[in-house]
């Protein structure tokens, strides 16, 4: 009896571990929106990014320690939700979006319903759709961008009134890649616990040296060509399985051909 009753509390219970980079991915999130109220735009942009890494560790860790259960998806899920949906809207809002009227809060609130819905269709393909291949646009890339675009402003000095508009058409379309059927890559197949040549190690310092040297910039340009990189990878995707067609329909042909002579 002891001993049932000591496995039903550990079922009940939840792992620490994780949940803490999840819960500290949250606080970024919160700490993100709070920031931009009070108006230090850039601490709010480096939140968010600091939500990103946050959100990368939990779900390693969760694997690395066996630790994986379905109260810790859905935490990640709610948590992303705050940081990578919720919170760069309403920072790009407070920053830019606000004089704008009607299109700016529409703007804003384009981008966090299609994180949700991003998030949603998410969770109900796990399992199912390529690993190798996320579909829309993920939500912390997403969230990169729209950090980035300010964080980059603030610190180079940019007007916020000259690209008001451009913001709210950016925040928008980044809003509209995350429910696309754009295929990205999603890199989980580079295995990071095998060997490497000594090279490569120099090519991630030298990456490491091209970030420090202008954060906002640089992930800025990161994050925007990976956006990019989701519609040029389907069209090549499409040209490649209308070729195969036509090669399968040519093959087809001359089999029927072959088989009248």
């Amino acid at each position: 009896m002891q001993e049932e009753e000591q496995k039903i509390k550990r079922r009940r219970g939840i792992y620490l571990l994780p949940n803490l980079f999840t819960t500290a991915a949250l606080f970024s999130g919160f700490y993100a929106v709070l920031a931009a109220v009070n108006g230090k735009f850039e601490l709010a942009a480096i939140a968010i990014f600091v939500a990103m890494i946050l959100d990368g560790l939990d779900g390693r860790v969760a694997r690395m320690t066996n630790t994986q259960t379905a109260f810790g998806a859905e935490y990640d899920s709610l948590s992303d939700m705050v940081a990578f949906g919720l919170a760069p809207a309403l920072v790009m809002y407070v920053w830019a979006l606000k004089g704008l009227g009607k299109f700016g809060w529409l703007a804003a609130f384009i981008y966090t319903a299609a994180a949700a819905l991003r998030l949603a269709r998410f969770n109900t393909q796990v399992g199912i759709a390529d690993k190798r291949y996320f579909q829309g646009l993920p939500s912390p890339a997403a969230a990169a961008i729209i950090a980035a675009c300010v964080w980059g402003a603030v610190e180079y000095g940019v007007e916020k009134d000259g690209i008001a508009w451009l913001a709210g058409i950016m925040t928008a379309t980044v809003g509209l890649l995350m429910v696309s059927n754009f295929r990205y890559h999603s890199f989980k197949e580079l295995d990071i616990r095998g060997k490497v040549p000594f090279f490569v190690l120099v090519v991630i310092m030298l990456v490491f040296a091209i970030i420090l040297w202008e954060p906002p910039l640089i992930m800025f340009l990161v994050f925007i060509g990976y956006a990019v990189s989701g519609p040029v990878l389907t069209l090549i995707y499409l040209r490649q399985r209308r070729e195969e067609r036509k090669r399968g329909q040519m093959s087809e042909g001359h089999r029927d051909k072959s088989d009248k002579s």
